[in-house]
């Protein structure tokens, strides 16, 4: 029997304009296609466009080439059968529980007695009965995010959309209301066919989904798929599971057909990455039980960081030659082991070292500075070079890893008050 499409993205682009003027291509020729009975997570690094691809399917933002239909019907705008759960709650303050539940059911003109009759059942589905009457700031993160997740129930959507819908919770609140979903859903106690969920979370996509879609970053493609057959609910320390894990890992750090992360960032760009849990990484790489090669799925584990500040770190010393990916594997570079062995100062001369060979962004202030007649440099003269070669935005946040990195490496200094990098004294 064929498989019924619900959402179909073809050949989708989308891309925005910075403060400055300059474009940016965030979306390229994304092909999607979400599946009835289907719960599929979108995985990407920052600025892969997750989010704006949500906002494209709920027709909150418009795509600027290709088509994207609901059942055959081209999305022009905000869908009926398409609901949006958003990370940071998005409930208005000054109203109740329940009329922050009503609203959609108002904005499709329902009577005022049914609203209240549907929206009571929907807080009572997702286990907020008897709080109607409260305020959002009377409730906890995880009951302010079961208020959003009952407002996108409400309307009873065909297709559920999940941005980051558990990251801005704790640990155990986001896994309970997780599985919560989980279970309305495998039970169908709700109405709705479809769910995307994106997320930064790799073991919470692999409890979760039946299809992990992978999107590459600048500009954001789909890049790999990966169909999970495992019944739920699943055991996160089963071997089935961790395998998957494992595996999710490596597709994120190794796409088919492109170089591994380990490679020179294109053009300026610098992942977030501090250089204390840079070597916090290292030191623990380098002893049993990894001695100096462990798969990225243990390795973070071990180290306890969230996926979005953990992968950023392995490409950060990638980018350094101190450690390489391959295959899921995190493996020290001579260079990285030269480092877990030195001493602090012998650190900082090697960090240097390692900037000055590798990191565009860092050579190119250190050339501006030894050119400059009084050996600085403002700040805004680097942040104008590189809002050439990306939005201001992810300039900004290049520039302050950049200034983190190189301070670090003592290759020079940085005026907090006059905002000027200069050559170090020393």
């Amino acid at each position: 029997m064929a498989v019924e499409t619900l959402i179909e993205l073809s050949a989708v682009d989308k891309g925005f304009k910075a403060s400055d003027g300059t474009s940016r291509t965030v979306l390229e020729q994304v092909e999607l296609r979400l599946h009835d009975r289907e719960i599929v997570a979108l995985l990407g690094r920052s600025g892969s466009g997750k989010s704006t691809l949500l906002r494209i399917i709920a027709g909150l933002v418009a795509a600027d080439k290709g088509a994207v239909n609901y059942r055959g019907r081209p999305v022009h705008g905000p869908v009926a059968g398409v609901a949006m759960v958003f990370q940071s709650f998005a409930l208005f303050p000054w109203l109740t529980v329940q009329q922050n539940v009503e609203l959609g059911l108002e904005a499709q003109g329902v009577p005022a007695a049914e609203r209240a009759r549907k929206a009571g059942e929907a807080l009572e589905l997702i286990g907020l009965s008897g709080f109607g009457g409260a305020l959002p700031r009377e409730l906890s993160g995880g009951m302010r995010q079961r208020v959003g997740i009952a407002r996108a129930l409400v309307t009873n959507p065909e297709v559920l959309l999940m941005d980051e819908a558990f990251s801005a919770l704790d640990v155990l609140t986001g896994q309970t209301l997780r599985d919560d979903m989980l279970e309305l859903w495998d039970e169908q106690r709700i109405d709705t066919r479809s769910i995307l969920v994106v997320s930064h979370n790799i073991e919470e996509t692999v409890m979760m989904a039946d299809r992990i879609v992978i999107l590459s970053s600048d500009p954001g493609r789909v890049r790999a798929q990966l169909r999970i057959d495992l019944p739920r609910p699943r055991n996160a320390d089963s071997e089935e599971v961790r395998a998957l894990v494992a595996q999710v890992y490596a597709m994120m750090t190794q796409p088919a057909g492109a170089a591994p992360l380990a490679a020179p960032a294109p053009a300026y760009r610098l992942p977030d990455a501090d250089v204390e849990r840079m070597e916090a990484v290292l030191d623990l790489l380098a002893v049993a039980p990894f001695n100096g090669k462990a798969r990225l799925a243990q390795l973070a584990e071990e180290t306890e960081l969230a996926d979005e500040a953990f992968l950023p770190i392995c490409e950060a010393l990638g980018i350094l030659g101190l450690a390489h990916l391959v295959d899921g594997e995190l493996r020290l570079d001579r260079q990285g082991q030269h480092y877990v062995h030195a001493r602090q100062a012998r650190r900082q001369d090697l960090f240097a070292r390692q900037c000055r060979g590798r990191v565009p962004v860092i050579n190119y202030i250190l050339d501006a500075l030894h050119v400059a007649a009084d050996g600085a440099v403002p700040e805004a003269a680097v942040l104008a070079r590189l809002e050439e070669l990306m939005d201001s935005e992810e300039a900004a946040r290049v520039l302050k890893v950049a200034i983190e990195w190189g301070r670090y490496a003592e290759l020079y200094e940085y005026d907090f008050h006059t905002r000027q990098l200069r050559l170090n004294r020393e």
